[in-house]
């Protein structure tokens, strides 16, 4: 299904984590489609897609945090959104294991926040949850992850996201049963990479660092498969997901699986292999462990009923995936209009979704 433009035009949304890359990737979608979005989220890091997209001029942005719920409830009030997108979280594996209880308290109870907040604001029609594919049981099995399997995160980060997506079962049965209630709905997406992620302990980031200063990157786990792909295609997941659950809520609300075709998961060795051959110049990765804590060493994700029941498929495969990356990182470095140079991405990727 292609995402249709026309539906989201002077659509109020609403986005938790809009200052984020991901967040910052979807307001500039949402403002290329002609809708009014309200973000609530931390202030943005002063190196920050969000500011270098120039965010604030395009969006009403409302700093606050998700355990604030007295805060988010009269924003998304005074917003009176039709759709919300949840993407806030504390959302980096290493960064739970240092801060536990702040990665609980922001993703679990930021979760219940949120949903209290729709319930008493009644002109919201869709809820987007969005979680992670780490919220599974992870087996370290060979074949992919299906809806319906287990989820059991193992690190605080991924067993946050776990407790999200039950806390979200909860108040849909709960809270939202009728048919005039919301539909809400959880998307597990894979990996995402793309343009303007500048988080700390990320390996496209890292990579793109490296690159810069002309050093050689240093890969902690080449071994570990992951579903990589295209922030515009788990994006692009979200919306088709929103539009049809809005317009049909019984038919479309659930849990769904966004993540690439399995030839786009691929280990990290290969994935910053085809960045080094993107990048040029002689790029250079050695491996080298850092004898971390745990990771998962095989995901995938099984996207069959995102693709029969909405319609919805990945666009851009890992190659052009990581390519897209290094054209608006160089981009970047170059000084050019990012902006722009990020709006011709989105039409670039619209006109082949």
């Amino acid at each position: 299904m292609n995402i249709n433009k026309e539906f989201w035009e002077n659509k109020k949304v609403f986005i938790t984590g809009h200052t984020g890359f991901k967040g910052a990737w979807l307001c500039q979608l949402l403002f290329y489609m002609g809708a009014e979005v309200t973000g609530y989220a931390l202030e943005p890091n002063e190196k920050s897609l969000y500011n270098i997209l120039g965010m604030n001029n395009k969006v009403k942005s409302v700093i606050g945090e998700m355990n604030d719920l007295e805060h988010l409830q009269d924003s998304m009030l005074e917003a009176k959104p039709d759709i919300v997108f949840h993407l806030a979280a504390q959302p980096l594996v290493r960064e739970s294991y240092n801060r536990p209880v702040y990665t609980y308290e922001t993703n679990v109870m930021g979760t219940v926040n949120l949903l209290e907040s729709i319930r008493n604001c009644h002109s919201v029609k869709s809820v987007v949850n969005v979680t992670t594919d780490k919220v599974y049981e992870n087996m370290e099995w060979y074949w992919s992850y299906r809806e319906n399997e287990n989820l059991c995160g193992h690190d605080p980060y991924s067993n946050s996201k776990s407790c999200s997506e039950l806390v979200t079962y909860s108040y849909k049965n709960s809270f939202f049963y009728d048919d005039d209630a919301p539909a809400i709905s959880t998307a597990r997406a894979g990996n995402v990479i793309g343009g303007g992620d500048f988080a700390e302990d990320r390996i496209l980031p890292d990579c793109v660092r490296a690159a810069e200063q002309g050093q050689t990157i240093i890969v902690r786990n080449p071994y570990a498969i992951r579903p990589y792909q295209h922030v515009l295609d788990c994006l692009s997941g979200y919306l088709v997901l929103a539009q049809k659950q809005y317009e049909e809520k019984n038919k479309y609300e659930g849990n769904y699986n966004f993540g690439p075709d399995d030839k786009s998961c691929i280990n990290t060795g290969k994935l910053v292999s085809l960045f080094c051959k993107s990048w040029g110049c002689q790029q250079k990765w050695e491996s080298k462990s850092d004898s971390g804590p745990h990771e998962a060493q095989f995901l995938k994700l099984d996207c069959s009923k995102a693709k029969n029941i909405l319609g919805w498929k990945p666009c851009w495969d890992i190659e052009t995936a990581i390519d897209k990356t290094v054209e608006w990182s160089k981009a970047y470095l170059e000084s050019k209009d990012i902006s722009k140079y990020t709006e011709n991405q989105i039409i670039e990727y619209l006109e082949r979704h």
